[in-house]
């Protein structure tokens, strides 16, 4: 959706469940020394100002990295993760977040590939300054949806993708699904991460069940759900990461990190998480 803007979002609670399930995928990703391509669908600006008026309409983040920004008791892996959101923040003050573009600019070594699509002109040239002088990583203005065919299968035999839609139109969800289908067809041992909104809708309830569907070799499905819906049953309950191909240690290392997720940025009584696995 080309009026979509994720600024106004930066850092919120989907967004740490997202960077940090991306960041163990990677840091796994990194434990061989083989090359390999990470594919962003939906890139985005690839880093946001929290103290521009976008972010600050709703400060969302202040209820995300906000919560976890001055924590002294951080588990292992979530202050992995807020490391890395400090070296956008080097002066320690949270006013900058990094897009997953970024964040996973920050993991790839030398040899590894970014390929990151981006539809929308003003975050695509943001997104296109981002990578610029990262050796290896191209910036595409173009249907992440669609271009993620061309990037399958690498020639090193090893890829992570992220989709990430604004799921703003029901379109999305199927497009999702069919993108998946396809990408498997091509290239079946990636690792793929979709992320997905828990709002009212029945195309976000059923998606999940859709993509196990999907995944023969195996699914790791985590899910955040921190506030209720508005009066009219609107606005964003929680978030869900659902991983075909998982690494084998991410299970574990979820449950680790969700329960202390759920009691730091749960916003009412029924908060909560969720985590399934299947293996082949």
């Amino acid at each position: 959706m080309l009026a979509y803007r994720h600024a106004f979002h930066a850092g919120n609670h989907a967004d740490v469940l997202k960077h940090i399930v991306l960041m163990l995928v990677l840091r796994h990703m990194n434990a061989k020394p083989k090359p390999y391509r990470y594919v962003d669908t939906h890139g985005g600006a690839g880093g946001y100002s929290l103290e521009g008026r976008y972010a600050q309409k709703k400060g969302e983040y202040e209820r995300g990295i906000g919560r976890l920004w001055t924590r002294t008791d951080l588990p292992e892996l979530v202050a992995d993760y807020v490391t890395l959101v400090r070296r956008f923040n080097p002066d320690g003050v949270l006013a900058q977040y990094p897009g997953s573009p970024a964040l996973a600019q920050l993991l790839l070594r030398p040899q590894d590939q970014l390929r990151a699509f981006e539809l929308h002109p003003t975050e695509q040239k943001i997104l296109r300054a981002t990578l610029a002088s990262t050796p290896g990583a191209i910036a595409y203005d173009g249907d992440g949806f669609v271009g993620l065919k061309s990037q399958l299968p690498p020639s090193s035999r090893r890829a992570a993708v992220l989709i990430d839609p604004s799921y703003e139109g029901n379109r999305d969800y199927a497009r999702v699904v069919s993108t998946l289908r396809d990408a498997l067809t091509r290239f079946a041992d990636g690792v793929y991460m979709v992320w997905y909104p828990q709002v009212s809708k029945l195309e976000a309830a059923s998606l999940p069940k859709r993509l196990e569907a999907l995944a023969p070799k195996g699914w790791l499905h985590a899910s955040l759900s921190v506030q209720q819906p508005d009066a009219q049953g609107f606005g964003l309950a929680g978030s869900g990461m659902f991983v075909i191909n998982p690494p084998h240690a991410l299970a574990a290392q979820l449950q680790d990190v969700l329960p202390w997720l759920v009691d730091v940025l749960g916003q009412y009584d029924g908060a909560r998480f969720g985590l399934d696995r299947v293996e082949a």
